[in-house]
Parts: structure tokens; sequence; C-alpha cells
């Protein structure tokens, strides 16, 4: 092999790289230029994720203040409507509260009113017997003045007088208890006791003390008096009546064994009677 045909290929290989080398540089320039071109988009996509971000973390803070506030508004809300449940709740147990005190206080309006009509429809009739006896004993006084008459006419005044005193002074205590002047008709009936002890009329005094006394609702007072009746003038024709009323009076006073007692003596005694029937009646009541 000859020098030359050596060398020759050598030679066109560096030129061929000679000429490859610009080509080469021309495309790292082009790829560099690319390179700087998406560095830049990118820079740019990275500033504007950058601010959105920011813009993004700035509002989330935004809301989460405002949902804060409106987490202290709803507390603040609720304790209100505590405030208000409890506020309710009071009002409620009050108006509950007078309600019912109203109602009892009604109740026992009724109850007295109901007893001063049942005092004075006892009056009513306890009035009319008085008027028959007092009529009775007009009748009588009468006929006692004509067999007196024979008599000397000093004693014939004396009895006739005697006998329109007591009528007189029985009437007026019986006028005040008609007027509800309780107070003052057994100051006068008690007065009358004591000036006619004997009289025909010391028991019917005595009972209407006890009326008297059970229509002002003093009620211990009113069985003692009405005792006093049975008591004192046991074969008396208000003694029926003053055992009713007895009863009554415990019943009032809420002693309902003493009063059931009480209206059981009166139906074993009296079985005939109205007060009987009455005190029947009651008994039932006080089951």
């Amino acid at each position: 092999m000859n020098r030359g045909s050596f060398w020759l290929p050598l030679l066109a290989g560096v030129f061929l790289s000679a000429c490859a080398i610009p080509q080469q540089l021309e495309h790292l320039e082009r790829e560099q230029r690319r390179l700087r071109s998406e560095n830049a988009s990118l820079v740019a996509e990275n500033t504007t994720i950058r601010n959105e971000l920011d813009a993004t973390r700035s509002s989330l803070a935004d809301t989460r203040a405002n949902v804060q506030q409106a987490q202290r508004e709803l507390n603040a809300l609720r304790e209100t409507m505590d405030e208000v449940r409890v506020q309710l709740k009071r009002q409620v147990g009050q108006a509950s509260r007078e309600g019912d005190q109203r109602v009892r206080e009604l109740e026992v309006r009724i109850s007295k009113i109901d007893s001063e009509l049942k005092a004075q429809a006892s009056l009513l009739r306890s009035r009319d017997e008085e008027i028959h006896l007092l009529r009775e004993a007009v009748k009588t006084a009468q006929a006692t003045a004509k067999e007196a008459a024979t008599g000397s006419a000093g004693d014939s005044g004396q009895v006739s007088g005697e006998s329109d005193a007591v009528r007189r002074d029985y009437e007026e205590a019986l006028r005040l208890l008609d007027r509800k002047d309780y107070k003052g008709s057994i100051a006068r009936f008690r007065e009358f006791l004591k000036r006619y002890p004997k009289s025909d009329y010391a028991d019917n005094a005595q009972y209407w003390i006890g009326e008297g006394y059970y229509a002002l609702r003093e009620f211990d007072q009113a069985i003692l008096e009405f005792d006093a009746v049975r008591r004192k003038y046991p074969k008396g024709d208000k003694v029926p009546g003053a055992l009713l009323k007895m009863g009554f009076a415990f019943a009032e006073l809420g002693d309902r064994v003493d009063a059931r007692l009480i209206l059981q003596e009166l139906m074993d005694r009296y079985p005939q009677t109205e007060e009987a029937a009455k005190a029947g009646q009651k008994l039932r009541s006080l089951e």
C-alpha cells in the first residue's frame, strides 16, 4: 500500500468532521434558545402560580376569619336562645303558679260564699221556727194574762211586762243576726242569757251564738257554743241543729274524724229529723 492511499480516508474524515461542527453548534444554539424560552415560560408560570397561591391563602384566611366570626355569632345566638328558654320557662312557671293561686283563691271565695249561703239558709229556716215560737208565746202570754185577770192588777202587770221584755230583747238580738251584725248579735244573746237564764228562749239564744261564730268562720268557737246547746239544754229542740253545725264546723277545720263522729251521733239520736238527713249527705261527701 502506498502512503497516499493511507492518508486519503483520514483526510476525508477530518474534512467531514470540520463540516459537521458548525451544524452541531447551530443545533446546540437552537436548543439553548428553546430551553431558555421554556425556562422563561416556566418562570412566568411559576410566578403566576405563586400569585394565585398567595391569593388563595389570603382568601382562605379571610374565609377562616369569617367562619370564626360566624361561629362566635352562632355561639352568642345559642346563649341568647338558652337565656330566652330559661326566661320562657320561668315565665310559664310563674304564670302557672299565679294561675293555680288564682284558682285556689277563687275556690276559697266560692267555698266561703257557699258556706255563707248555707248559713243564711239555716238562719232563715230557724228564723221561721222562731217566728212560730214567738207567735205561740204571744198566745200563751195572752192566755196567762186572761187567767191572771182575776188576781191583783199589780201582779198581772208584772207578768205581762216581764214577758214583753224577754220577747223584745230576744227579737232585737235576732234582728242583729238577720242584718249580719254577727258580733253585735252574739253580744246581745250573751246579755240575754245573763238576764234570762231560765227563759224558754235560752237554748235558742245559745244556738244563735254558735251560728254567729259559724258565720264569722270562727269554727273553733262555734263548736264550743254548739256543744253548750247539747250540754246545757239536752232536751231542747235545738240540739239536732247544734250537732249538725258542729259536724260542719269540724269539717271546715279539716277534722274529718270528729266531723264523722258528731254527724253519726246526730243520725243515731235523731234519725227522723231533717238535720239527720243533711248529716247523711255530709257524711257521704266526707268519704
